[in-house]
Parts: structure tokens; sequence; C-alpha cells
């Protein structure tokens, strides 16, 4: 049927849904180039439940769209001007009454309707998500109520983030979420039979921990390394996007950390790591390192945000380290060692750093002890000032200073319906180190960082947080 051919569709698309994804696919596989008209606010009324902008942003990612039109006249009129050698449009349309038709047979093209599989409307799945987020995160007045928290006072805390000056250094990760209709099992073999039907990118690893911080008013300088390759592109576009100042080292010899999440009815099947894992060489770790001499008097935060993938070996940390310390820097620390090996407590003299209780019992080779205990020798053990234990669904276990001796306190999970858990302990991290470098207490920070977890784990793929989300939740 293919014979470079242009195929329209057209519509309001307020939620990219599962009948659209089939609609877009069914489209594309009928010719060579896919044009969608996108009804514009003006025209579409109250039936624009989402914004142009953003339905648009909606459209522009999806793998078989190859261009978007402003449709703020009749789709016959538009069709006349575009002149489509085919007009797709859903089945449930078939037995009524299509203008384009005749607008079509002016000229010698096509009506051809979608398979009508899996109908149902955008703005349902829309009003459901909505609801499931808004009425998901709920504060813990207990502990506001023990810790003498104002809510005033943490926005004012979130409104100061505008004002600091943060360094990331770390691992660089695309992440790449495909959605996929889940076929059956093969009779061949006891394996589970997909069809890949969307595909969406974000930037993830370090490279989201340094967009967070940008969103949330910072000015953010990053430093990590990349390969020579598109997804390396892709990441610096990301964070130019994202207003992060960006120094990425281009290493030839290794492609940009790519991990592809393949996703079936809200739900993870299988992830696939692209990557290399070896350290940094000696003249990588100068550049980084001069880099940051460049830098570092102005900074009022430094973030290690650590994958074990190799752009933090040892020497580097401890040189950072000290450089940070000399120049009066306040340092948070993340190692994730979630399909690998890693000891976070390598990362010594944090300000602040935020283990998972796996990768402290990992650093202990503790499997016994309760979590204040464990949370105690693994405080001595890193000799770090704050520690955030995160504890997953259960939620976080806080272990600071206090007057006389250190004090512990648990605070719950903020989520009651998360959908992703991908990305909660980066926005953790970086929002309850800005609180503490803007003055706030351990328990005032540790709040907002599980806030951010919260909203971050309320929505699929690593998205930067704002301020705006942040507030809107304290105002509550």
């Amino acid at each position: 049927m293919k014979n470079n051919k242009t195929v329209f569709v057209s519509g309001h698309f307020n939620v990219l849904h599962p009948g659209h994804l089939r609609l877009l696919r069914f489209a594309k596989e009928c010719g060579d180039r896919l044009i969608i008209g996108l009804i514009s606010d003006r025209t579409s009324g109250k039936d624009a439940h989402v914004a142009y902008s953003l339905r648009l942003e909606g459209l522009l990612t999806n793998i078989w769209v190859d261009e978007v039109v402003l449709m703020d006249e009749s789709v016959s009129d538009l069709i006349l001007k575009l002149r489509p050698d085919i007009v797709v449009k859903g089945k449930e349309f078939q037995s009524q009454y299509n203008p384009e038709e005749d607008v079509l047979k002016s000229y010698g093209g096509q009506l051809l309707f979608s398979a009508g599989e899996s109908v149902f409307s955008s703005i349902d799945l829309l009003r459901k998500e909505t609801q499931k987020y808004n009425h998901g995160i709920s504060l813990p007045e207990n502990y506001l109520l023990r810790h003498s928290i104002d809510k005033k006072d943490l926005i004012n805390l979130v409104k100061s983030f505008k004002e600091k000056k943060v360094c990331v250094i770390g691992d660089l990760i695309v992440d790449e979420y495909i959605t996929c209709e889940a076929l059956g099992m093969s009779q061949e073999e006891p394996a589970l039979v997909v069809t890949p039907v969307d595909s969406s990118k974000f930037i993830g690893g370090s490279g989201i921990v340094s967009s967070h911080a940008s969103s949330l008013g910072s000015q953010v300088n990053y430093l990590s390394i990349r390969g020579n390759d598109e997804i390396g592109d892709l990441a610096e576009k990301f964070l130019k996007d994202a207003g992060v100042s960006s120094y990425l080292i281009i290493d030839e010899h290794r492609p940009t950390t790519l991990k592809q999440r393949f996703r079936s009815k809200g739900k993870s099947l299988l992830r696939v790591n692209h990557l290399r894992k070896s350290a940094l060489n000696k003249s990588q770790k100068l550049e980084i390192l001069e880099k940051l001499k460049t830098i570092i008097e102005d900074l009022d935060l430094l973030v290690f945000s650590d994958f074990n993938y190799g752009c933090l070996p040892q020497s580097l940390v401890d040189e950072i380290t000290f450089l940070a310390k000399n120049n009066k820097v306040m340092i948070a620390a993340d190692s994730q060692a979630s399909s690998q090996m890693g000891d976070i407590s390598r990362f010594h003299d944090m300000d602040i750093i935020t283990p998972t209780e796996r990768e402290a019992r990992m650093s202990l080779n503790n499997y016994e002890d309760g979590l204040i205990e464990l949370a105690n020798k693994f405080r001595k053990k890193s000799n770090c000032n704050k520690l955030l234990l995160k504890l997953g669904e259960e939620g976080l276990l806080i272990h600071g200073p206090g007057d006389e001796d250190w004090l512990t306190d648990r605070l719950s999970a903020l989520n009651e319906f998360p959908r992703d858990v991908a990305g909660a302990g980066d926005s953790l991290l970086i929002a309850s180190s800005l609180a503490l470098v803007c003055g706030g207490n351990i328990w005032e920070a540790s709040l907002l960082g599980s806030l951010a977890a919260a909203i971050q784990v309320g929505r699929v793929g690593n998205m930067p947080l704002t301020i705006k989300e942040l507030i809107s939740e304290l105002k509550q």
C-alpha cells in the first residue's frame, strides 16, 4: 500500500490512550508520512480538557507521528490544503456521515477506518489519573505536630530554593519507556510475547537529579560523561531544555547509558540496560576536577549521584569531597546498587546521605540488626552528618543529630497509589538536600524529600519536579 503516500488523522488527543496508539499505528502503516491535525483550543472549546501545548508535546513524542499541524479551521478545509492521499478515522465513525469523504473524492484521496479495538475515552482516563494522583498524597499530621512543623514555613523553604547554586556529579542515564501490547505466551517456549506500540525517553540517572534542581529554581551545573552517540545528543538536549548548564566529557569507547523499560497495562515487564561499566581514566578525572575548581567557590550544594557505572571512582570522590569541604560547600550523596554491587559508605563525611535499607545492609554486611541499630552503625562507618534510610513502600527512617544524642524518627510513604517507583530516590535526594542548604532542619528536609518522592511515583517516567507542584501539595 505504501508508495510515498501521506496519511492524515485529526482529533483533540487530550491523553494518548491505547485506542489512540492503535489508530496512529494503523495510520502510519497505511503510508509513508503521518500528519496529525490537532484541533486548536479555540475550535475545541470545552472539549479541549488539556492545553494545546501539552497535547502537542504528547503527539510529538509518538514514534509514528511525522508532523503535527494546528487545526484552527474545519477538517475539510485543512484536508483540501494538505491534500493527503489517505485520511484515517476510528472504526466507530464508519456508520456516520464523514465530511472528509466529499473533499477526498474531489482529488482522488481515500478514507479508511482503523480497527475498532479497545475504544474508550481519553477524558475518562484523564479524570481517573488525576483523581488517583490528587487523592494519593497526604501529609502526616502527627509528624508535623511532633516536630512543630508549619506548612507556611515549608512553603517559604521551598521558595528559597531559587537562591541556591548547585553542582551535580554522577552517571548520566537516559530512560526509555516502551509501551507494549501483550499478545500472550509463546507456543514454542515459556516466553511472554508483546508488540511495542509507543516509546518515550526521559533524562535519568544523575541527569534527572540536576534537572530536578533546576526545575525547583536552583542554578545548576552538571558534570558527567557520555558516549559519542544519538542518545548522548538527546541527553544534552534534555538538559538544555531543563535549564541545566552541563559539562559532559565525550568518551569514544563507551555508549551513553540507556535503560529500556518494557511496560504493559501499568506494569513493568522487563528492563534492558545498554551500558559499559568502567572507571574514568586519569585524564577524564582531571578534566572533571579542573572544571569543578572553576565553579566551586560559588556553590552552595554539591551532589554525588552515583549508579556504580564508573563516573565516580573513589580517588575522584575523595578529591572532590576535599575540595568541597575546603570551600564550605554542603555535600549530599546517593549511590544506587539496585542491580549491581556497590558500597555507599565509600562516600565518607557527607552532610546527608540517602541509602536504601538493602544498600546499608550490603555496606555493613549486616542482615540481622533492627533498623535503628542499622542506621546507627552505618552512620558511624560513613561518618555522615544526617542519614535518610529509604524503606520503599514503608517510607523513610530519619537519623540525625539532636541536642545531646542522635535522634531517629519514621516517616511513612506519602503516596498511597504509586504508579512508577523509578526516580523516587533521585527526587528525595535533591529536595531534602536543598531544604537543608536553605536552612531547614532534618525533619523539614525529610518531609519535603518524601513529598517530592510521592509526587514522582504518582506518574510514569522521570519528569523534573517543580516548585509549583511541591507548594500545591503543601497547600492541600
